[in-house]
Protein backbone atom coordinates (compact mmCIF):
# COMPACT_ATOMS: atom_id res chain seq x y z
CA UNK A 1 0.00 0.00 0.00
CA UNK A 2 1.51 3.37 -1.02
CA UNK A 3 1.55 6.33 1.35
CA UNK A 4 -1.28 8.21 -0.38
CA UNK A 5 -3.62 5.22 -0.18
CA UNK A 6 -2.64 4.71 3.47
CA UNK A 7 -3.36 8.37 4.27
CA UNK A 8 -6.74 8.23 2.52
CA UNK A 9 -7.68 5.06 4.38
CA UNK A 10 -6.72 6.70 7.66
CA UNK A 11 -8.88 9.73 6.82
CA UNK A 12 -11.88 7.48 6.11
CA UNK A 13 -11.37 5.59 9.36
CA UNK A 14 -11.42 8.93 11.19
CA UNK A 15 -14.68 9.94 9.49
CA UNK A 16 -13.18 12.48 7.08
CA UNK A 17 -14.42 11.51 3.58
CA UNK A 18 -13.55 14.89 2.04
CA UNK A 19 -9.98 14.58 3.23
CA UNK A 20 -9.78 11.11 1.67
CA UNK A 21 -11.22 12.33 -1.65
CA UNK A 22 -8.63 15.10 -1.87
CA UNK A 23 -5.98 12.40 -1.89
CA UNK A 24 -7.46 9.89 -4.33
CA UNK A 25 -10.06 11.76 -6.40
CA UNK A 26 -7.94 11.67 -9.59
CA UNK A 27 -6.75 8.09 -9.28
CA UNK A 28 -8.43 5.14 -10.99
CA UNK A 29 -6.43 2.19 -9.68
CA UNK A 30 -8.33 -0.44 -7.71
CA UNK A 31 -7.41 0.71 -4.15
CA UNK A 32 -8.24 4.33 -5.02
CA UNK A 33 -11.59 3.34 -6.56
CA UNK A 34 -12.47 1.42 -3.41
CA UNK A 35 -11.56 4.34 -1.15
CA UNK A 36 -13.45 6.78 -3.36
CA UNK A 37 -16.50 4.53 -3.15
CA UNK A 38 -16.36 4.40 0.65
CA UNK A 39 -15.92 8.17 0.80
CA UNK A 40 -18.94 8.75 -1.43
CA UNK A 41 -20.96 6.37 0.75
CA UNK A 42 -20.00 8.37 3.86
CA UNK A 43 -21.24 11.48 2.05
CA UNK A 44 -24.57 9.80 1.29
CA UNK A 45 -24.01 9.39 -2.46
CA UNK A 46 -24.96 5.72 -2.46
CA UNK A 47 -25.53 5.24 -6.20
CA UNK A 48 -22.09 6.59 -7.12
CA UNK A 49 -20.52 4.69 -4.22
CA UNK A 50 -21.92 1.39 -5.49
CA UNK A 51 -20.55 2.05 -8.97
CA UNK A 52 -17.07 2.82 -7.66
CA UNK A 53 -16.93 -0.18 -5.35
CA UNK A 54 -18.17 -2.51 -8.07
CA UNK A 55 -15.47 -1.16 -10.38
CA UNK A 56 -12.86 -1.62 -7.66
CA UNK A 57 -13.92 -5.19 -7.02
CA UNK A 58 -13.54 -6.01 -10.71
CA UNK A 59 -10.17 -4.22 -10.89
CA UNK A 60 -8.61 -6.24 -8.08
CA UNK A 61 -7.01 -9.46 -9.31
CA UNK A 62 -8.11 -12.92 -8.27
CA UNK A 63 -5.08 -13.13 -6.00
CA UNK A 64 -6.20 -10.04 -4.06
CA UNK A 65 -8.92 -11.93 -2.21
CA UNK A 66 -8.89 -9.76 0.89
CA UNK A 67 -9.32 -6.54 -1.07
CA UNK A 68 -12.18 -8.01 -3.11
CA UNK A 69 -13.90 -9.27 0.04
CA UNK A 70 -13.56 -5.85 1.67
CA UNK A 71 -15.26 -4.29 -1.36
CA UNK A 72 -18.15 -6.73 -0.96
CA UNK A 73 -18.48 -5.80 2.71
CA UNK A 74 -18.55 -2.11 1.79
CA UNK A 75 -21.21 -2.80 -0.87
CA UNK A 76 -23.28 -4.66 1.72
CA UNK A 77 -23.07 -1.73 4.10
CA UNK A 78 -24.25 0.64 1.37
CA UNK A 79 -27.12 -1.72 0.55
CA UNK A 80 -28.14 -1.74 4.21
CA UNK A 81 -27.90 2.05 4.52
CA UNK A 82 -29.97 2.52 1.35
CA UNK A 83 -32.45 -0.14 2.56
CA UNK A 84 -31.73 -2.45 -0.37
CA UNK A 85 -32.75 -5.56 1.57
CA UNK A 86 -32.79 -7.70 -1.56
CA UNK A 87 -29.00 -7.42 -1.84
CA UNK A 88 -27.63 -11.01 -1.80
CA UNK A 89 -26.80 -11.82 1.82
CA UNK A 90 -24.95 -14.99 0.80
CA UNK A 91 -22.37 -12.81 -0.97
CA UNK A 92 -21.62 -11.04 2.31
CA UNK A 93 -21.41 -14.36 4.14
CA UNK A 94 -18.87 -15.65 1.61
CA UNK A 95 -16.82 -12.44 1.94
CA UNK A 96 -16.87 -12.74 5.72
CA UNK A 97 -15.63 -16.33 5.52
CA UNK A 98 -12.80 -15.24 3.20
CA UNK A 99 -11.73 -12.47 5.56
CA UNK A 100 -11.78 -14.80 8.55
CA UNK A 101 -9.75 -17.43 6.69
CA UNK A 102 -7.13 -14.88 5.62
CA UNK A 103 -6.75 -13.27 9.04
CA UNK A 104 -8.65 -9.97 8.60
CA UNK A 105 -10.59 -10.33 11.84
CA UNK A 106 -11.67 -6.69 12.05
CA UNK A 107 -13.40 -6.56 8.67
CA UNK A 108 -14.79 -10.07 9.19
CA UNK A 109 -16.38 -8.83 12.41
CA UNK A 110 -17.73 -5.78 10.58
CA UNK A 111 -19.36 -8.10 8.05
CA UNK A 112 -20.94 -10.02 10.92
CA UNK A 113 -22.29 -6.77 12.39
CA UNK A 114 -23.87 -5.95 9.03
CA UNK A 115 -25.60 -9.33 9.02
CA UNK A 116 -26.88 -8.72 12.56
CA UNK A 117 -28.14 -5.24 11.69
CA UNK A 118 -30.04 -6.61 8.70
CA UNK A 119 -31.67 -9.29 10.86
CA UNK A 120 -32.57 -6.64 13.44
CA UNK A 121 -34.06 -4.43 10.76
CA UNK A 122 -36.43 -7.14 9.55
CA UNK A 123 -37.41 -8.16 13.07
CA UNK A 124 -35.56 -11.49 13.35
CA UNK A 125 -34.39 -10.78 16.88
CA UNK A 126 -33.53 -14.33 17.96
CA UNK A 127 -31.29 -14.89 14.93
CA UNK A 128 -29.64 -11.48 15.44
CA UNK A 129 -28.97 -12.23 19.09
CA UNK A 130 -27.47 -15.65 18.34
CA UNK A 131 -25.15 -14.18 15.71
CA UNK A 132 -24.12 -11.31 17.97
CA UNK A 133 -23.21 -13.74 20.74
CA UNK A 134 -20.37 -15.06 18.56
CA UNK A 135 -18.61 -11.68 18.60
CA UNK A 136 -16.33 -10.36 21.32
CA UNK A 137 -15.84 -6.59 20.82
CA UNK A 138 -13.03 -6.26 23.38
CA UNK A 139 -10.06 -6.54 20.95
CA UNK A 140 -11.58 -4.17 18.38
CA UNK A 141 -11.05 -0.41 17.99
CA UNK A 142 -13.55 2.08 19.52
CA UNK A 143 -15.59 2.48 16.32
CA UNK A 144 -16.27 -1.26 16.14
CA UNK A 145 -17.08 -1.40 19.86
CA UNK A 146 -19.57 1.43 19.32
CA UNK A 147 -21.24 -0.50 16.51
CA UNK A 148 -21.43 -3.59 18.72
CA UNK A 149 -23.09 -1.77 21.60
CA UNK A 150 -25.54 -0.04 19.27
CA UNK A 151 -26.68 -3.43 17.99
CA UNK A 152 -26.98 -4.75 21.56
CA UNK A 153 -29.07 -1.70 22.44
CA UNK A 154 -31.20 -2.09 19.33
CA UNK A 155 -32.11 -5.67 20.20
CA UNK A 156 -32.80 -4.74 23.83
CA UNK A 157 -35.04 -1.84 22.80
CA UNK A 158 -37.07 -4.04 20.49
CA UNK A 159 -37.45 -6.55 23.34
CA UNK A 160 -38.37 -3.77 25.79
CA UNK A 161 -35.34 -4.45 27.99
CA UNK A 162 -34.64 -0.81 28.77
CA UNK A 163 -32.01 -1.31 31.50
CA UNK A 164 -29.95 -3.47 29.16
CA UNK A 165 -30.41 -0.89 26.40
CA UNK A 166 -29.31 2.03 28.58
CA UNK A 167 -26.21 0.17 29.76
CA UNK A 168 -25.28 -0.70 26.16
CA UNK A 169 -25.80 2.90 25.00
CA UNK A 170 -23.65 4.19 27.87
CA UNK A 171 -20.85 1.89 26.70
CA UNK A 172 -21.47 3.00 23.10
CA UNK A 173 -21.21 6.64 24.15
CA UNK A 174 -17.84 6.06 25.81
CA UNK A 175 -16.52 4.17 22.79
CA UNK A 176 -17.82 6.84 20.39
CA UNK A 177 -15.97 9.52 22.32
CA UNK A 178 -12.75 7.52 21.96
CA UNK A 179 -13.41 7.01 18.24
CA UNK A 180 -13.98 10.78 17.79
CA UNK A 181 -16.19 10.22 14.73
CA UNK A 182 -19.09 12.73 14.67
CA UNK A 183 -21.43 10.41 12.75
CA UNK A 184 -21.04 7.68 15.39
CA UNK A 185 -21.66 10.13 18.21
CA UNK A 186 -24.82 11.35 16.46
CA UNK A 187 -26.05 7.78 16.04
CA UNK A 188 -25.64 7.10 19.75
CA UNK A 189 -27.47 10.32 20.61
CA UNK A 190 -30.35 9.33 18.32
CA UNK A 191 -30.59 5.96 20.06
CA UNK A 192 -30.81 7.68 23.45
CA UNK A 193 -33.72 9.76 22.15
CA UNK A 194 -35.72 6.57 21.60
CA UNK A 195 -35.48 5.75 25.30
CA UNK A 196 -36.36 9.29 26.38
CA UNK A 197 -39.31 9.96 24.07
CA UNK A 198 -42.95 8.97 24.66
CA UNK A 199 -43.49 5.46 23.31
CA UNK A 200 -47.16 4.67 23.90
CA UNK A 201 -50.45 5.97 25.27
CA UNK A 202 -51.92 4.58 28.47
CA UNK A 203 -55.73 4.69 28.57
CA UNK A 204 -57.24 4.14 32.01
CA UNK A 205 -60.67 5.03 33.47
CA UNK A 206 -61.45 7.37 30.61
CA UNK A 207 -58.15 9.26 30.93
CA UNK A 208 -55.08 9.10 28.72
CA UNK A 209 -51.36 9.81 29.14
CA UNK A 210 -48.17 9.16 27.20
CA UNK A 211 -45.57 6.86 28.73
CA UNK A 212 -41.90 5.99 28.05
CA UNK A 213 -40.51 2.60 27.04
CA UNK A 214 -39.36 2.00 30.62
CA UNK A 215 -42.91 2.56 31.84
CA UNK A 216 -44.25 0.20 29.17
CA UNK A 217 -41.80 -2.46 30.34
CA UNK A 218 -42.87 -1.99 33.96
CA UNK A 219 -46.54 -2.11 33.00
CA UNK A 220 -46.17 -5.39 31.11
CA UNK A 221 -44.38 -6.92 34.09
CA UNK A 222 -47.02 -5.79 36.58
CA UNK A 223 -50.20 -7.56 37.74
CA UNK A 224 -52.36 -5.14 35.75
CA UNK A 225 -54.66 -6.58 33.09
CA UNK A 226 -53.38 -4.94 29.92
CA UNK A 227 -55.32 -4.78 26.68
CA UNK A 228 -52.31 -4.33 24.40
CA UNK A 229 -53.32 -2.44 21.25
CA UNK A 230 -49.69 -2.43 20.08
CA UNK A 231 -49.60 -6.19 19.54
CA UNK A 232 -53.32 -7.01 19.73
CA UNK A 233 -53.21 -9.13 22.86
CA UNK A 234 -54.61 -9.23 26.38
CA UNK A 235 -52.22 -10.04 29.20
CA UNK A 236 -51.72 -10.11 32.92
CA UNK A 237 -48.20 -10.90 34.16
CA UNK A 238 -46.98 -13.96 32.23
CA UNK A 239 -50.43 -14.99 30.98
CA UNK A 240 -51.03 -13.79 27.42
CA UNK A 241 -53.93 -14.25 25.06
CA UNK A 242 -53.11 -13.18 21.52
CA UNK A 243 -55.94 -11.75 19.45
CA UNK A 244 -53.73 -10.71 16.53
CA UNK A 245 -55.73 -12.86 14.11
CA UNK A 246 -59.11 -12.05 15.70
CA UNK A 247 -59.74 -8.35 14.95
CA UNK A 248 -63.42 -8.45 15.97
CA UNK A 249 -62.62 -9.98 19.34
CA UNK A 250 -59.81 -7.53 19.94
CA UNK A 251 -62.07 -4.59 19.09
CA UNK A 252 -64.50 -5.85 21.73
CA UNK A 253 -61.71 -6.37 24.27
CA UNK A 254 -60.36 -2.88 23.69
CA UNK A 255 -63.80 -1.26 24.03
CA UNK A 256 -64.40 -3.12 27.29
CA UNK A 257 -60.90 -2.24 28.54
CA UNK A 258 -61.32 1.46 27.82
CA UNK A 259 -64.67 1.55 29.66
CA UNK A 260 -63.53 -0.43 32.73
CA UNK A 261 -64.77 -0.46 35.48
CA UNK A 262 -67.96 0.56 33.69
CA UNK A 263 -69.81 -1.30 31.01
CA UNK A 264 -70.24 -0.68 27.28
CA UNK A 265 -73.69 -0.46 25.64
CA UNK A 266 -74.49 -3.14 23.10
CA UNK A 267 -74.98 -0.62 20.30
CA UNK A 268 -71.50 0.83 20.95
CA UNK A 269 -69.94 -2.63 20.92
CA UNK A 270 -71.64 -3.44 17.61
CA UNK A 271 -70.32 -0.22 16.09
CA UNK A 272 -66.76 -0.82 17.38
CA UNK A 273 -66.59 -4.48 16.39
CA UNK A 274 -68.57 -4.61 13.16
CA UNK A 275 -68.37 -1.03 11.93
CA UNK A 276 -72.14 -0.85 11.56
CA UNK A 277 -73.97 2.44 12.06
CA UNK A 278 -77.36 0.76 12.23
CA UNK A 279 -78.05 -2.05 14.67
CA UNK A 280 -80.68 -4.71 14.18
CA UNK A 281 -81.43 -8.05 15.80
CA UNK A 282 -78.92 -9.89 13.57
CA UNK A 283 -76.14 -7.64 14.86
CA UNK A 284 -77.18 -8.29 18.45
CA UNK A 285 -77.20 -12.03 17.81
CA UNK A 286 -73.74 -11.88 16.28
CA UNK A 287 -72.53 -9.77 19.21
CA UNK A 288 -73.68 -12.47 21.64
CA UNK A 289 -71.73 -15.08 19.67
CA UNK A 290 -68.55 -12.99 19.59
CA UNK A 291 -68.84 -12.10 23.28
CA UNK A 292 -69.11 -15.82 24.01
CA UNK A 293 -65.92 -16.48 22.04
CA UNK A 294 -64.12 -13.64 23.83
CA UNK A 295 -65.32 -14.88 27.22
CA UNK A 296 -63.93 -18.35 26.44
CA UNK A 297 -60.52 -17.03 25.32
CA UNK A 298 -60.12 -14.70 28.31
CA UNK A 299 -61.39 -17.13 30.94
CA UNK A 300 -57.98 -17.39 32.65
CA UNK A 301 -57.56 -13.60 32.78
CA UNK A 302 -60.99 -12.05 33.13
CA UNK A 303 -64.70 -12.57 32.82
CA UNK A 304 -67.07 -10.77 30.49
CA UNK A 305 -70.35 -10.21 32.28
CA UNK A 306 -73.66 -9.01 30.89
CA UNK A 307 -75.21 -5.86 32.33
CA UNK A 308 -78.59 -4.27 31.85
CA UNK A 309 -77.38 -2.18 28.92
CA UNK A 310 -74.34 -4.10 27.64
CA UNK A 311 -71.24 -5.93 28.82
CA UNK A 312 -68.38 -5.28 31.26
CA UNK A 313 -64.90 -6.70 31.82
CA UNK A 314 -64.15 -8.23 35.23
CA UNK A 315 -60.46 -9.14 35.81
CA UNK A 316 -59.89 -12.39 37.68
CA UNK A 317 -56.84 -11.44 39.77
CA UNK A 318 -55.67 -8.07 38.45
CA UNK A 319 -56.59 -4.98 40.42
CA UNK A 320 -57.20 -2.80 37.39
CA UNK A 321 -57.54 -2.82 33.61
CA UNK A 322 -55.71 -0.49 31.22
CA UNK A 323 -55.34 -0.17 27.47
CA UNK A 324 -51.86 0.25 25.99
CA UNK A 325 -52.24 2.07 22.67
CA UNK A 326 -49.77 3.05 19.99
CA UNK A 327 -48.39 6.60 20.05
CA UNK A 328 -49.83 7.12 16.58
CA UNK A 329 -53.11 5.46 15.66
CA UNK A 330 -52.95 4.70 11.96
CA UNK A 331 -54.00 1.65 9.99
CA UNK A 332 -50.64 1.83 8.23
CA UNK A 333 -48.63 2.53 11.37
CA UNK A 334 -46.12 -0.28 10.78
CA UNK A 335 -45.16 1.19 7.40
CA UNK A 336 -44.84 4.64 8.97
CA UNK A 337 -42.62 3.21 11.71
CA UNK A 338 -40.04 1.94 9.23
CA UNK A 339 -40.12 5.14 7.18
CA UNK A 340 -39.67 7.19 10.35
CA UNK A 341 -35.97 6.25 10.49
CA UNK A 342 -35.38 8.98 7.90
CA UNK A 343 -33.99 6.60 5.28
CA UNK A 344 -35.47 6.03 1.83
CA UNK A 345 -37.22 2.68 1.38
CA UNK A 346 -38.45 0.76 -1.63
CA UNK A 347 -41.80 -1.00 -1.44
CA UNK A 348 -40.05 -4.36 -1.88
CA UNK A 349 -37.75 -3.68 1.10
CA UNK A 350 -40.73 -2.67 3.23
CA UNK A 351 -42.56 -5.84 2.22
CA UNK A 352 -39.57 -7.96 3.26
CA UNK A 353 -39.19 -6.14 6.59
CA UNK A 354 -42.91 -6.38 7.34
CA UNK A 355 -43.26 -9.97 6.19
CA UNK A 356 -46.13 -9.14 3.86
CA UNK A 357 -46.78 -8.79 0.13
CA UNK A 358 -45.42 -5.93 -1.92
CA UNK A 359 -48.93 -5.16 -3.18
CA UNK A 360 -50.19 -4.74 0.39
CA UNK A 361 -47.33 -2.36 1.14
CA UNK A 362 -47.98 -0.42 -2.05
CA UNK A 363 -51.62 0.09 -1.10
CA UNK A 364 -50.52 1.37 2.32
CA UNK A 365 -47.98 3.73 0.74
CA UNK A 366 -50.60 5.08 -1.68
CA UNK A 367 -52.96 5.76 1.23
CA UNK A 368 -50.23 7.48 3.23
CA UNK A 369 -49.18 9.53 0.22
CA UNK A 370 -52.78 10.64 -0.36
CA UNK A 371 -52.91 11.95 3.22
CA UNK A 372 -49.54 13.70 2.84
CA UNK A 373 -47.71 11.54 5.39
CA UNK A 374 -45.13 10.12 2.96
CA UNK A 375 -43.62 11.13 -0.34
CA UNK A 376 -41.77 9.32 -3.09
CA UNK A 377 -39.02 10.06 -5.57
CA UNK A 378 -37.71 8.13 -8.56
CA UNK A 379 -39.64 5.84 -10.86
CA UNK A 380 -40.29 2.14 -11.38
CA UNK A 381 -37.69 -0.04 -9.58
CA UNK A 382 -35.78 3.05 -8.47
CA UNK A 383 -38.79 4.52 -6.65
CA UNK A 384 -38.17 5.24 -2.99
CA UNK A 385 -40.39 6.41 -0.14
CA UNK A 386 -39.47 8.68 2.74
CA UNK A 387 -41.04 10.65 5.56
CA UNK A 388 -39.72 12.74 8.45
CA UNK A 389 -39.67 11.02 11.87
CA UNK A 390 -42.90 11.16 13.85
CA UNK A 391 -42.32 14.31 15.94
CA UNK A 392 -41.84 13.71 19.64
CA UNK A 393 -42.46 9.96 19.62
CA UNK A 394 -40.41 6.80 19.42
CA UNK A 395 -41.84 4.32 16.93
CA UNK A 396 -40.55 1.16 18.61
CA UNK A 397 -44.05 -0.06 19.48
CA UNK A 398 -45.16 0.40 15.88
CA UNK A 399 -42.53 -1.98 14.53
CA UNK A 400 -43.71 -5.54 13.83
CA UNK A 401 -41.31 -7.26 16.19
CA UNK A 402 -42.68 -9.33 19.07
CA UNK A 403 -42.96 -7.74 22.49
CA UNK A 404 -42.02 -10.01 25.41
CA UNK A 405 -45.52 -11.42 25.73
CA UNK A 406 -44.86 -15.00 24.67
Amino acid sequence: MDSVIAAAAHALAAGDPLGALKLVALRNDAPALALRGIAMAQLGEFARAKELLHSARRAFTAKEEVARARCIVAEAEIALASRDLSWPAQLLDAARATLEALGDRLNAAHARYLEVRRLLLIGRLDAAEQMLARLDPAPFPPASRTAHELVVAGIAIRRLQTKTARAALARAERAARLAAIPALTAEVESAFLILNAPAARLIERGGEQTILLEEVEALLASKTLVVDACRHAVRAESNVVSLATRPVLFALARALGEAWPGDVPRDVLVARAFGSRFVDESHRARLRVEIGRLRKLLRTLAGVSATQRGFALAPSRARKVVVLARPVEDANGAVLAFLADGESWSSSALALALGTSQRTVQRALDALAASGKVQSFGRARARRWITPPVPGFTTTLLLPAPLPID
